[in-house]
């Protein structure tokens, strides 16, 4: 349904509001993205359902503008009704595509609908061509990667796979790779993950002398568009569906002018909304000190001068869909107008002509009348005159008959599409958990690991047993990095192969594409905390892909935990400093860089608390919690598998630490029950 040349890329507008999509459009837009009921990301944005819905999809696709539905969060055993029907009434309204983040989603989307393609969410945390290619697999036609990626990378990702490329090109960062963010769920119980996120990132968190040292400036990467279509990129997402109608119509319009070779001003992009100005960090892999700003009162003051001015970027329809028509003049037959826009063909008719009295209708006064479209999104490319000699239609007539066949080319345009929509099977395999708990501990470090009875199973990085193979034996999972960015990749796929051969048989995978490195290695995945299953769907779905345990979410609470269905091993994390970010842009970084750094920097918030940071061999790093989880001592559901998490700590203090939790002894240290007993937004 997108106008946009094939060879460009797509422009991927955020709308949040009918101000705002009628922004996108007229200021050029070829596709538009938006929220529908309760389970999207921003779920404080305005939702488009129900009559609202269709009328949007119908707008967008007369104006041939393509729609994009994010149902881009996580979802519980007892929500899956909510989304199925959720589902049901967007293939019902037309668009043309859902953007997902839970499998769970994926599953009934394709069910319901065949016809509506999938979108994988930048919720996912797609950065590496593993990722990639595990959701071509999976029936998606399209992915959008992760924010952190340099544009180096993107193109080494578009080379080695097949699915469309979605990447943002202008708006908010993340602080976190996207999808694995809890700070605002441990802080605040509203989960990113659940289209609540309360951004505290944006809060004073201070970090060797740096006063918002989790917040950064605002990505802009309008002017390289040319790059992003060199190497394929098919859209180019603008971020935003909090924002108002004027930023909306100002990154469009944008981008717009870059793909027509016209100058734009990015001073006008700053003024509208930025934090400090913008930064082009990650696009060019110069990941330093200066991405980190903050919105200012200087910031906002310059946005209220530049507002109405923009606001003529949308003052009605561009008149940018190409049309074709022929006008035929008989006597004694009704004037007909047929209209084509190169799809889809509509005739009209009119009045029937007169003997001209004094002039006779001429082709050129006809095309003149014809050509006139304001108000519409049409725009006359060619008139075919077929007139008879001497007759005459009054210029209302002719008004009249342009007006009628452009209302029945609107009309067709924004017609529903005829889509096979089925119910869903909304059934689930599996059974509830009765069987004796066994205790896990992921060590960070081989000066941590130490060998004891109470330890049914462990996992080390695979950095680490590559080092140190005695580690491994039947009972040990080779710990995969969350991020692996694609220079890392080869590397980490080599490593396991080295591993396997000695014996490894497990790799914990703790996102998407590590579950493809895994097994192209030969090694059986354990899925970790950072798949963020929280339904039996997922588990499921993650077991058919041959994953042979699965570790919960850690912001499904204990009860939901204890409803979960699964035909394989479940578990849960029960004890440890719990992984908050994941950061390529390390906070703790200077104007010198990381040499002064020890590998262990701490992040004050404004009560004091202080958060540890965990170095990651400077490829990213962790934001671990102020304070450990430690629930067990409490009443869990019957799982499978109780898991320690094991970050910081010395060698003693983790061998306390699992004989306190393997004797299920109350805590004598400051601690957290993390989400197990909170009800998570």
């Amino acid at each position: 349904m997108s106008k946009q040349n094939s060879h460009n890329p797509e422009i991927l507008a955020p709308v949040g509001t009918e101000g705002s999509l009628e922004a996108a459009v007229y200021a050029g837009a070829d596709a538009v993205y938006f929220g529908a009921g309760a389970c999207n990301a921003r779920r404080n944005a305005g939702q488009f359902t129900g009559e609202r819905l269709k009328d949007a999809v119908r707008f967008c696709h007369a104006h041939g503008v393509s729609v994009h539905v994010t149902v881009n969060t996580l979802v519980r055993d007892d929500e899956r009704e909510t989304v199925a029907d959720t589902l049901t009434e967007i293939a019902e309204s037309g668009a043309d595509a859902v953007i997902v983040q839970d499998l769970t989603v994926m599953r009934l989307a394709k069910q319901i609908c065949p016809d509506l393609l999938l979108h994988g969410s930048t919720q996912m945390a797609v950065h590496n061509a593993a990722g990639v290619k595990m959701l071509e697999d999976l029936g998606f036609s399209r992915v959008v990667l992760a924010r952190e990626l340099s544009i180096e990378e993107i193109g080494r990702i578009k080379e080695q796979t097949h699915a469309e490329l979605e990447c943002f090109v202008h708006g908010a960062l993340c602080m976190s790779a996207s999808g694995i963010c809890y700070l605002s769920a441990m802080l605040g119980e509203r989960s990113g993950n659940r289209g609540m996120c309360a951004q505290p990132c944006r809060l004073p968190f201070v970090c060797n002398g740096a006063e918002y040292a989790l917040s950064l400036k605002d990505m802009s990467h309008i002017a390289h568009y040319d790059t992003y279509r060199e190497i394929g990129v098919a859209s180019l997402k603008i971020e935003g569906r909090l924002k108002a109608p004027e930023y909306v119509a100002a990154a469009v319009d944008a981008v717009r002018r870059v793909r027509d070779g016209e100058p734009y001003s990015e001073q006008v992009l700053r003024d509208v909304f930025s934090r400090g100005g913008f930064t082009e960090g990650y696009y060019t892999g110069r990941r330093n000190h200066t991405m980190f700003g903050v919105r200012t009162q200087e910031d906002a003051k310059r946005s209220q001068s530049v507002l109405s001015g923009i606001r003529e970027l949308y003052r009605g329809p561009r008149n940018d869909v190409p049309v074709a028509m022929r006008i035929r003049v008989a006597s004694g037959t009704p004037a007909t107008l047929t209209v084509d826009d190169g799809k889809l063909t509509v005739s009209v008719s009119g009045e029937v002509p007169e003997i001209a009295q004094r002039t006779a209708l001429r082709a050129e006064s006809v095309q003149k009348s014809l050509r006139k479209t304001g108000g519409t999104p049409f725009a006359v490319e060619s008139v075919t005159c077929d007139l008879e000699d001497g007759l005459m239609l009054p210029s209302s007539a002719l008004n009249a008959l342009r007006r009628s066949g452009l209302e029945a080319l609107y009309d067709a345009r924004a017609a529903l599409p005829k889509r096979t929509i089925q119910k869903p099977d909304l059934s689930l395999p599996g059974s509830r958990r009765n069987g004796k708990t066994k205790l896990c501990v992921r060590f960070a470090s081989f000066e941590q690991f130490f060998q004891d009875p109470q330890i049914a199973y462990y996992s080390l990085p695979v950095d680490v047993l590559l080092q140190h193979p005695e580690c491994i034996s039947d009972r040990a999972a080779g710990e995969i990095p969350v991020l692996i960015y694609p220079d890392e990749e080869p590397r980490t796929a080599e490593t396991l192969k080295r591993l396997k051969e000695c014996g490894l048989r497990f790799a914990l995978c703790d996102n998407i594409g590590a579950i493809r490195i895994a097994k192209d290695a030969g090694l059986t995945p354990v899925g970790g905390y950072g798949l963020n299953v929280t339904n039996s769907d997922a588990v499921e779905t993650y077991r058919k892909m041959g994953v042979c345990a699965q570790f919960v979410s850690f912001e499904l609470s204990a009860a939901k935990t204890r409803d979960l269905l699964s035909m394989i091993p479940l578990g849960m994390l029960t004890a440890g400093r719990l992984p908050l970010m994941q950061l390529r842009s390390c906070p703790a970084r200077t104007d010198k860089g990381c040499g002064a750094c020890s590998g262990r920097p701490v992040l004050t918030d404004r009560r004091s608390a202080r958060f540890p940071i965990a170095c990651r061999e400077q490829r990213y790093s962790t934001l671990l919690n102020s304070v450990p989880l430690y629930i067990c001592d409490k009443q869990l559901p019957p799982l499978d598998l109780e898991a320690i998490y094991l970050t910081i700590e010395t060698k003693q203090e983790a061998e306390n630490l699992i004989r306190a939790a393997a004797a299920k002894a109350s805590p004598d240290f400051p601690h957290t029950t993390g989400l197990a007993f909170r009800k998570l937004l």
